[in-house]
């Protein structure tokens, strides 16, 4: 089963609804969470070593991710 982790800035609408969206989809096990402080799940180590994919909603997510998980993050792939 693939792991994909979904991430916004909030976590409250678009994050969510891809998470929401590939739920269903066969062999694929979603998580969502925002990269703000006082996202509603905010990000952290535990869903970054869970993953296996990691898609950002925006080409700003993925430098924000780099730069504060850098050290989680290892040879895992991200796309915006």
């Amino acid at each position: 089963m693939l792991k994909v982790l979904l991430i916004c800035s909030q976590n409250r609408l678009r994050s969510p609804t891809a998470e929401q969206v590939f739920a269903d989809w066969p062999g694929i096990e979603t998580a969502s969470a925002g990269l703000n402080h006082d996202a509603e799940v905010p990000l952290g180590p535990e869903l970054l070593t869970w993953a296996q994919l990691i898609l950002v909603m925006e080409a700003r997510h993925r430098s924000k991710l780099s730069k504060r998980f850098k050290q989680y993050l290892g040879q895992k792939k991200s796309s915006a």
